[in-house]
């Protein structure tokens, strides 16, 4: 059940997403966005700069989520059996896996619709603020260190490819995947990516 106190700007970024997988972001106005969401246009714009921006608060749920989840990583544990222990579906609501799977539906649509992919990256960014900070406590190094900062950036990059391929495979190539599949492939490209050494205990 959404909590009362979430971002409006999500309500209105599902009604956008939704309009923009059945439409096309071409045949979608900010105009439909308003009338979908049952708000008024001068709201809309308020709340969002282009009708493609109005997408990052559904892009963002998902990527914050996870490096929320990688700030919890205890130092004592490597990556690999850290994703293993939390990554579990059945300990998200109804809405966080309904919001995941639009999401996963949108990255698939990236390379029919490149007006989407800004809004894709700005929720990157935010995430990798998170993951530079995971950098830093594991390495007990400033987060403003340039090397933290490098590492944060090249794993957020690493997921974010793993994302764009997994999205990809499974919504236009009708790939299935297993759990335990798409946890190791993103151990396995946040290992391969880290510059600094912050993937086994320390």
């Amino acid at each position: 059940m959404p909590s009362h106190r979430e971002d409006p700007r999500l309500t209105v970024s599902r009604h956008a997403a939704e309009l923009f997988l059945e439409r096309g972001v071409a045949a979608t106005s900010g105009d439909d966005i308003a009338a979908a969401a049952g708000l008024s246009k001068r709201t809309v714009w308020r709340y969002f700069r282009s009708k493609e921006s109005a997408v990052e608060p559904l892009f963002a749920v998902s990527s914050l989520r996870f490096a929320s989840q990688l700030s919890e990583w205890p130092l004592d544990i490597s990556i690999e059996a850290y994703l293993h222990a939390v990554v579990r579906p059945q300990d998200q609501t109804p809405r966080e896996i309904a919001d995941d799977i639009l999401a996963v539906r949108l990255v698939a649509l990236l390379p029919k619709e490149p007006a989407l992919r800004s809004a894709w990256l700005m929720s990157c960014h935010a995430a990798e603020e998170t993951i530079v900070e995971v950098v830093a406590r594991r390495t007990r190094r400033s987060a403003t260190d340039f090397d933290v900062r490098l590492c944060g950036a090249a794993v957020m990059t690493a997921l974010r490819i793993v994302d764009e391929d997994i999205a990809t495979a499974a919504i236009t190539d009708r790939r299935a995947f297993t759990l335990p599949e798409v946890i190791d492939r993103m151990a396995e490209a946040i290992r391969t990516a880290s510059t600094l050494p912050i993937c086994d205990p320390v």
